[in-house]
Parts: C-alpha cells; structure tokens; sequence
C-alpha cells in the first residue's frame, strides 16, 4: 500500500495554524484534522460525565470508550469551543494516556483519510515532533501573544461581555507555559519545520506561502526511501 503524504502543522493557541492547515488541506485535496477537538472532545465527556479532566483515573474511562473515527459532527460541534471546555482541555492533553489515545487516533486517520485522500494535513501541538516526526512538510504557524490575544478577544468578546483583552493575553501567556512545559511531548518547534510568523500575514498570503513549500518538497528528488518506523497500535 502507498503510504500518504503527511503535512504537519503546529503552533501555539490562536497562532492560526487551524485556519492555516485547514486552507492548506483544502487547496492540495488532502484530508484535514483538527487533532485539538479530538482532546476537546474527550475533555467534553469527561465533564458530562461530572469528571474532572485533570484526574487520569475520571480520563481513562473516556479514553477507553473512544474510537475512530468519531462523527465530523462530533468534532465540530459548537460547544467544543466553550470557555469551560477550552479551560479543560490543556490538562488532558498534557496527559501521557491520553496523547497515546490520539496519538493512535491520528495514525489510523493518515493510514485510511476520508475519501481515500492522497494525503492528511494534521494539526497540533506536537505533530511534527511526537507522532509523525517524518512528515514530508512540518510546519511551524506563530504570531506574537499580544495578536493572538487580539484574535481570540475577537471570537470570545460577543458570547462573554466581562472579557477583556488583558484578560485574554494573560490566559495566552498562561497557556503557553502549559504547553512549553509540560512533561510529556511538550510543544516545540521542530528543527525542520518551515516557520510561518503570521502575526502581519493575512490567512491567503499564509496559505500562497505554504502551498509554495508543500509544492517545492513535493517536486524535489526523492531520498533513497528507508522502512517507515513501526506504528502505535491504536487505544489505551
């Protein structure tokens, strides 16, 4: 079987790498996944459950029940996108558990893409350097924390009016520290990855930019091919 093209794509909350890889998947036909929803999905049923996400012994329930692939519907549904939800997502993805879980998730939608894609654009915060470290393309999407902020008060100020911007850049800083120093699989940029600073970078000049790279790695000579490392069998 010809193994897909795999593009990875990370950053930081609200850097646009959604946007990015999303539009990125789109223009080259390949199929996209948001890897966050996966672990705001999980953190969701752990609350509706009366759980609390930061306990391995209320996750591990949910982790056993997931499978793939879950409803699009499921993954996009709006409530994902909560306050309470997006508070309760970083502790489950800092969990080792869980990474493994979506770690599987994530190879099993790369080994069968909807539509049996040429490829998958996958996004996250530790694609290129946790689970598929050989990925054709990594790419690193990034802005300063002061225009993710601008960005998120932006979505968040209608449906919460108390919101203010200091607000939303401290809880940028916050969740960055998370994420940079979190134990296992913290986020990164990987030495290989192409850097897109988007903070002056409209979505399409960010997108012309990368399907530039995508299209020069993808004409270049091919390397001698070596055997792919052994995958993960999915679940936990």
């Amino acid at each position: 079987m010809t193994r897909k093209t795999v593009i990875a794509v990370d950053g930081p909350a609200a850097s646009g790498k959604g946007t990015f890889a999303k539009a990125l998947a789109a223009e080259l036909g390949y199929a996209y996944l948001d890897t966050g929803s996966i672990y705001r999905f999980i953190a969701h049923a752990v609350l509706q459950r009366g759980g609390d996400p930061a306990d391995p012994a209320d996750v591990l329930p949910v982790l056993r029940a997931l499978e793939y692939p879950l409803p699009e519907s499921a993954l996009k549904d709006p409530a994902l996108r909560a306050p309470q939800i997006e508070e309760a997502t970083p502790p489950v993805g800092a969990m080792p558990e869980a990474q493994a879980v979506v770690r599987g998730y994530q190879e099993a939608f790369v080994e069968n893409p909807p539509n049996n894609a040429a490829g998958a654009v996958l996004d996250g915060r530790d694609v290129g350097t946790s689970v598929f470290p050989d990925a054709v393309v990594k790419f690193f999407i990034t802005a300063t924390p002061e225009e993710r902020a601008r960005r998120r008060y932006m979505q968040q100020k209608d449906a919460n009016p108390g919101l203010t911007p200091e607000m939303v850049l401290q809880d940028i800083n916050r969740r960055d520290r998370y994420d940079m120093n979190r134990a296992s699989s913290p986020l990164r940029q990987a030495a290989d990855a192409h850097v897109l600073d988007t903070t002056n970078d409209t979505p399409e000049k960010a997108l012309e930019k990368g399907v530039a790279i995508v299209k020069a790695k993808l004409s270049a000579p091919k390397p001698q091919t070596r055997k792919p490392p052994p995958r993960r069998k999915f679940g936990y």
